[in-house]
């Protein structure tokens, strides 16, 4: 039976890092409602692993990468996107650059990660984020202002987790990460968080609800459903 091929295009700003955008379709994909081809979704996706270091320009010690993510987001555009998602958290810092270069929505990770949050109880959440998120007080910012209180790793932690970052980056699946990611998450816990977020894109492919003893909210899960939401909407 045809399907209804009639939602809009969702444009993607990729690559930042690889594994997380192909895994952010293939979740796009599993949560679709689809019974044929042409029930899913038209996704333009600009895979674009040449993107500067987020880390180094929000530290200033990098090129900045805001005329990158403006080209990215103008290609998409122009290749017919309806709106744009982007799956790295880190690099949302440069959200005002994609938005002044395109005249179509541009979806923030934050933004939804937020709805999320404001929906949920805890007063306290714990900020599972990369330095650069951090450094640029995306989340910190955003939780204060919805009256939450942002439970951050010691400096020590902070280090452990970009280590594992950087592991994970490099293709590693040694099944000690997982563990070394509860592990973090529960030092999060015991700092008093009432729900965790995971704030990069890379964290959901080793840890799920279920690991960690407060809520989860998964910046990737969060990002697919508001993408299918805005696609499929009538």
């Amino acid at each position: 039976m045809p399907g209804n091929s009639s939602g809009l295009t969702v444009g993607v700003l990729g690559g930042m890092g690889p594994e997380a955008t192909v895994d952010f379709m293939a979740r796009v994909l599993a949560a679709t409602p689809a019974s044929c081809d042409q029930d899913h979704i038209h996704l333009l996706v600009d895979h674009n692993p040449g993107v500067p270091d987020r880390h180094a320009a929000i530290a200033g010690t990098g090129p900045g990468i805001g005329p990158e993510l403006a080209a990215m987001a103008r290609r998409l555009e122009t290749a017919g996107a309806d709106f744009l998602v982007m799956v790295c958290n880190t690099a949302h810092a440069f959200a005002g650059d994609i938005r002044a270069a395109v005249s179509i929505p541009f979806v923030s990770i934050v933004d939804v990660v937020m709805d999320a949050v404001r929906e949920h109880p805890a007063a306290t959440v714990g900020v599972m984020a990369a330095d650069g998120c951090l450094q640029s007080g995306l989340y910190q910012q955003a939780l204060v202002a919805a009256g939450r209180e942002p439970v951050l790793w010691t400096a020590r932690e902070q280090e452990r987790f970009m280590a594992l970052l950087w592991r994970i980056k490099a293709g590693d699946r040694d099944p000690g990460i997982r563990a070394d990611l509860r592990a973090l998450a529960a030092s999060l816990e015991f700092a008093g968080a009432e729900l965790l977020l995971a704030g990069c894109t890379e964290i959901p492919l080793f840890l799920s609800r279920g690991d960690t003893g407060a809520d989860l909210l998964s910046s990737t899960d969060l990002l697919v459903r508001r993408t299918i939401e805005l696609a499929l909407k009538p």
